[in-house]
């Protein structure tokens, strides 16, 4: 299977392949109905649709598994596959499907999963699903997203997708949480192919040297945060240093659902105004909250100097 990613979808991509390892290999070459199971599911909009039949059956997929009350990484996940569809643009639902099934069926009926999907903007061509647990279970397997390894993380799963093509047996398992931008080219040329382009590898890649914060802003923040562009799915953090105390923000960077259940007023207040999406722990230390801080207020005085410095948002 590595090998045959390799060859079709270029050494940028065979770098996701390899991370995928045995799991990818035992998803790969599996096809039609005698591999997957064409169990019921139930979409957000309280349509009963069959897995094989009518979600995988000559469709190109991406497929993911979340559950609404998650604290960990499940916001991330859906959050940055919200930016990596709107990257994908009208494909998503045209020839390209999403789909997130959740792993908790008894709480996430229909109804609360789509609120969740509104919460974050998600767009048609994406499905939320729930169903029997046994079913989801076996559909979870099935597609090499539940593993041995799950039950050792805190979300009782890992933030993985996986990327497929029925027709053609053709299946790759990659991080959900990655770079949108990586993540969009990753799919549009995981079905597409090439054709005569040579794609460019990483060691091709032109260097950016980032410092601690900007990287820790990049890959765990800008999914649902702007600095000086307004408030997506949570609120928008120009000048958040001035207006929160420093030593409640590191407090909340590191450990914001244990703050928030404690009571704390601000943070109920923030659950209560971003339409309870829960902010993450996605288990920052002191540390890094530290080094995130002085460049979110750098960046915060380039936003308010002017448009040259307003890139956050992106």
């Amino acid at each position: 299977m590595r090998a045959e990613i390799r060859g079709r979808i270029g050494p940028a991509l065979a770098v996701a392949a390899a991370f995928a390892g045995s799991t990818a290999a035992r998803a790969a070459g599996q096809q039609g109905p005698e591999y997957f199971p064409n169990h019921p599911l139930t979409t957000q909009d309280g349509k009963v649709i069959h897995f094989y039949d009518d979600m995988l059956k000559g469709k190109a997929v991406v497929v993911n598994l979340i559950y609404t009350h998650c604290t960990a990484s499940c916001p991330l996940e859906t959050a940055r596959l919200a930016q990596v569809q709107r990257l994908l643009g009208d494909r998503v639902g045209k020839d390209i499907f999403f789909y997130s099934i959740t792993l908790d069926p008894d709480r996430d009926s229909p109804e609360v999963l789509k609120a969740y999907a509104a919460k974050f903007h998600t767009g048609p061509g994406w499905l939320f699903l729930t169903g029997k647990k046994e079913h989801i279970q076996q559909i979870g397997k099935k597609l090499g997203l539940t593993s041995l390894t799950d039950a050792a993380n805190r979300d009782g799963h890992q933030p993985m997708m996986m990327i497929g093509k029925d027709a053609d047996g053709r299946w790759m398992l990659n991080s959900a949480v990655d770079n949108p931008r990586f993540l969009a080219y990753t799919i549009t040329h995981f079905f597409d192919g090439f054709g005569s382009a040579k794609p460019k590898s990483y060691a091709e890649m032109p260097v950016h040297n980032v410092n601690k914060g900007e990287y820790l802003f990049r890959t765990k923040c800008i999914a649902c945060h702007t600095v000086g562009k307004g408030d997506s799915v949570g609120p928008d953090l120009l000048d958040i240093t001035r207006r929160r105390d420093r030593a409640w923000l590191t407090r909340y960077i590191t450990a914001p659902d244990v703050v928030l259940a404690s009571g704390d007023p601000i943070a109920r207040e923030l659950f209560a105004k971003y339409n309870s999406v829960r902010m993450p722990n996605l288990e920052l230390s002191t540390e890094e909250a530290e080094a995130l801080l002085p460049y979110i207020e750098r960046v915060g005085q380039l936003a308010s100097a002017g448009p040259q410095g307003t890139h956050s948002g992106h």
